[in-house]
Parts: C-alpha cells; structure tokens; sequence
C-alpha cells in the first residue's frame, strides 16, 4: 500500500465543472483575459478565487495558465471556469484581429529557414 494521499485538493476537476470536460467558449491558455469589476452575489468558491487574482492587478488582464498556475488548477478546468465567468459577464475575453496575424508565407519563410539549420 502506498503513503498518504499527497493531493491536497478534495475537490475534483469534475465537481468543479459541473461535470463538463470542454468550455463553452473557445478560451486557451494563453487567452489574456480581463476581470469586470465587481462579483456577483452566489458565486462559487473557485469563481471568487479567480476573481481575486485580478484585484491586485488594477486592470490588467492575466493569461489562463497564469490563472491556473496560481490557484494549482489543471488547465482544462480553468479554461471552462474563466468561460462562465464570460459568460456571466465577470470577464473579458482580449481578441487578436485577424490583420495582427503574420502572413503565411513568412511563416514558411521561417519554417524552411529553420529546417536548413537543423
């Protein structure tokens, strides 16, 4: 039999999601996300802590992996978590424009410009 149990989280990824295993928005780790200010009355325990995390930011917007690295949750969590808290208004998802994405063909200029290295 092995030692004690070293999770200290009770909680599963599962009970915490309600069950779901995807978010309902399409939210990444590395989605920069913005908290609205305020809460809303009867949140759950693991929204008011994500809301937290941005009250020392003053404005500033966190990626969900930083979310999820300072609350020690799995990523996949998270990620449906800050998707409610969209959902119900508390955040902002930042959005890239499409004009801000590199051209293909600079893309393959590098691709290739990388494999002649290798």
């Amino acid at each position: 039999m092995s030692g004690p149990r070293q999770d200290p989280d009770l909680v599963r990824a599962y009970v915490r999601t309600g069950g779901r295993s995807r978010p309902s928005k399409d939210v990444r780790l590395e989605s920069l996300v913005f908290a609205a200010t305020g809460t809303l009355p009867g949140l759950n325990p693991d929204a008011r802590r994500v809301l937290a995390l941005f009250a020392p930011s003053h404005g500033g917007g966190l990626a969900v992996a930083d979310i999820a690295s300072a609350l020690s949750l799995p990523p996949s969590t998270t990620r449906i978590l800050v998707a409610d808290l969209i959902e119900q208004g508390l955040m902002t998802l930042a959005q890239g424009r499409d004009d801000d994405r590199p051209v293909t063909s600079i893309l393959e200029r590098v691709l290739h410009g990388l494999r002649a290295l290798a």
